[in-house]
């Protein structure tokens, strides 16, 4: 469950925007709500595709591009040093393919996920150093790399490096660092990926004539696949990149490109951040999460399309093999918190595993962060040591929790969105608690959101609006598909499709009906009724069939238009503090105990509904909200404790079952309401 807020509109201006520029209403309004309302910001935004800043802005881009241009003139022996996901790799081809074309001796290396890690590393350098390489140019990496340059410049290796990662203190010994974030940096825009400050060293090697339209035209599409891949701000001049990138990957004269769009089924489909993200993207990372990212620049680089082909294939395969790694964690995660539900009631969640592959357990923080709506660590042990990914909740900076717990592990560092740590794993249950320790001094936890750009009628749905928010892609991290809220609207239909693996719904409102799918869902889990009055946060796309197009309403997320979603989230986190035993607050604690009368409310409920199948937040609505979620739990473990029913639960999964009882039962002597008296009393 998420909080749905909508964003604040000042109507007002943006009447102001859409008359001023003669902008459609709906992007005006947009806009406003993103804050693009200076002449400036909106012709950048909606019209820039080959504008960008000096690379020369960024400090110390003069004496790379020295040190660069000296050792192709000098036919020293470069290696282009990247990193194993889809920013690392495009980076590395992409500035590997520009040395090559300008005539440059030069090689690339991308370290092992598994048996390397992150960044440079000694053996790495010592096995350049026997190759017989002079210039290190790092790609997506570096900037922390303070005594692997060190150890490489007393080999006489000299460094040049780019990168986007925020420094950690000290700069290292290399000849540049070219990193945006350096506070001396004076650049303005400081949000490229590492294939962005890759291209804009390439700007600065091609000189004060540098035509950049020609360099988009050439490397625009694997600027865009990093772009995207790094999920780094589409403004400003990432904007451009994948602009002009998404035009490029269409028509892409690559052969591996090619040959992974058709690998996708993408071929002759419009291509668009979103699906970039979630098929191609995936495939690049998935090569590097199991440990052979050199294939995914020899498919960048390769111009024999038979082995670009081969090559696509296996990085189809290994993406199915990611994901059936993925799958099986996340089984043994659901099976796990079926027997120990306090497992998932921390406010920070830490769940380990023996054996976990380090390469996927940050994809799964990210679906059990979403399930439940909490910053989420996965740790995967092996024997004696442990290494971790995770994943917040807007709002919380994990970095900042993790490095509380600094003297528990042995490495760590990310961002407020996402860490990377390792530890002893006999640290592990010292690291859950003094972490939570952490989040527990914070006060109050934010609440998982969704966000929803404005509500809308839906006898506004048209073509023509879909076509006017085409003005707003391309879409991705700071500019968001919009998402629309619909309220107050009757459910009229449930019409399976494909199988039962997805739904479409029919909803009325005012006379007017709308039709909305909703992947990924089966009748028989979805939790609502025929002729309930619900909300619907939803994206709107058109789709074209037989020539013919139409509207597509996407749904994200759906509630019962009575529904308190912040009450609901409030009562159960004041659940889950009494069952950790840190609910202290008396009022909290006498609000979760239910009476006989609820008891009796919530097991009618139950017996005419033969069980019940769907999550337990849901029975708030179906008990016309006369108990809160907190009472329904604690009612559902008493009942479950003495025999009445029986509950198992699961990541995404519940089941509820009555059992036959003969004689009668005593609800107090359930422990979980003697527990509650005695607090209470």
């Amino acid at each position: 469950m998420k909080l749905w807020t909508v964003a604040n509109l000042n109507k007002d201006e943006a009447k102001a925007l859409q008359n001023t520029y003669g902008l459609p209403g709906i992007v005006a309004m947009l806009l406003q709500i993103r804050q693009i309302t200076t002449r400036e910001e909106i012709v950048d935004f909606l019209q820039n595709d080959s504008k960008l800043a000096s690379p020369f802005e960024i400090r110390d881009m003069d004496k790379a591009c020295e040190r660069v241009r000296a050792a192709i003139e000098n036919n020293e022996f470069i290696c282009v040093y990247g990193d194993y996901d889809a920013d690392g790799v495009t980076s590395t081809a992409l500035l590997y393919s520009y040395l090559d074309a300008v005539g440059a001796h030069v090689m690339y290396y991308i370290p092992s996920r598994e048996g390397e890690g992150y960044g440079m590393n000694i053996p790495a350098v010592d096995s350049l150093h026997e190759k017989g390489v002079q210039l290190i140019i790092t790609v997506d990496n570096g900037i922390a790399a303070i005594d692997e340059i060190r150890h490489a410049k007393s080999l006489g290796i000299d460094t040049v490096v780019t990168d986007h990662h925020r420094p950690l203190g000290e700069l290292p010994a290399a000849c540049a660092v070219v990193n945006l974030h350096r506070a001396d940096c004076p650049s303005r825009f400081k949000q490229l990926s590492g294939v962005g400050v890759a291209f804009k060293l390439i700007m600065a090697l091609e000189g004060e004539y540098c035509d950049v339209n020609s360099l988009l035209d050439n490397y625009a599409d694997l600027l865009s696949l990093g772009t995207i891949g790094d999920i780094v701000e589409l403004k400003s001049e990432n904007r451009v990149f994948v602009k002009r990138g998404l035009e490029s990957l269409s028509r892409t004269d690559r052969a591996g490109l090619d040959a992974l769009i058709r690998n996708a089924g993408l071929t002759g489909k419009r291509l668009t951040a979103g699906n970039v993200s979630f098929t191609l993207v995936p495939r690049i990372n998935a090569v590097g999460r199991l440990g052979l990212s050199g294939k995914s620049v020899e498919l960048l680089l390769t111009e024999d399309e038979e082995a670009a082909r081969e090559i696509a294939v296996a990085m189809g395969y290994d993406n199915a093999e990611r994901q059936q790694i993925e799958r099986d964690i996340i089984q043994k995660i659901d099976e796990r918190v079926s027997r120990d539900p306090l497992l998932v009631m921390d406010k920070i969640l830490v769940i380990d595993g023996e054996g976990w592959h380090q390469g996927v357990v940050g994809i799964v923080a990210s679906r059990i962060r979403e399930i439940y709506g909490k910053p989420t660590i996965i740790v995967s042990r092996d024997g004696d040591a442990a290494k971790a990914s995770g994943r917040s909740v807007e709002g919380f900076p994990l970095c900042d929790a993790v490095a509380y717990c600094g003297d528990l592990l042995t490495h760590y560092g990310g961002h407020p969105m996402a860490v990377g740590l390792s530890l002893p794993a006999a640290n592990i249950e010292a690291f859950r608690k003094k972490i939570n320790e952490y989040a527990d001094a914070q006060g109050e936890m934010p609440f998982d959101r969704l966000n929803i750009d404005c509500k809308l009628n839906p006898a506004a749905i048209s073509l023509e609006l879909v076509d006017e928010l085409s003005m707003l892609q391309p879409y991705g991290a700071g500019n968001p598909t919009p998402v629309f809220g619909f309220y107050n609207m009757t459910l009229i239909n449930i019409i399976p499709l494909s199988n039962n693996k997805h739904l479409r719904l029919v909803f009325s409102r005012n006379n007017i009906s709308l039709s909305a799918m909703l992947f990924f869902t089966c009748a028989e889990e979805f939790p609502y009724e025929k002729g309930e009055l619900l909300d619907i946060a939803a994206t709107l796309d058109a789709n074209e069939y037989n020539g013919s197009r139409s509207v597509t309403v996407i749904v994200k997320d759906i509630k019962a238009h009575s529904e308190d979603a912040r009450q609901i989230l409030k009562s159960r986190r004041s659940y889950e503090a009494f069952c950790r035993g840190t609910l202290y607050d008396r009022a909290e604690l006498k609000e979760l105990l239910p009476d006989r009368e609820d008891f009796a409310l919530l097991y009618r409920c139950l017996r005419d509904r033969q069980g019940y199948s769907f999550p337990v937040e849901t029975l708030v609505n179906r008990l016309n909200n006369r108990l809160s979620y907190g009472k329904i739990r604690v009612a559902l473990e008493a009942m479950n404790e003495l025999g009445l029913i029986r509950i198992c639960e699961g990541l995404r999964t519940t089941s509820i079952t009555l059992n036959r009882v003969t004689g009668k039962v005593n609800l107090d002597d359930a422990s979980i309401i003697k527990k509650l008296r005695e607090v209470t009393a």
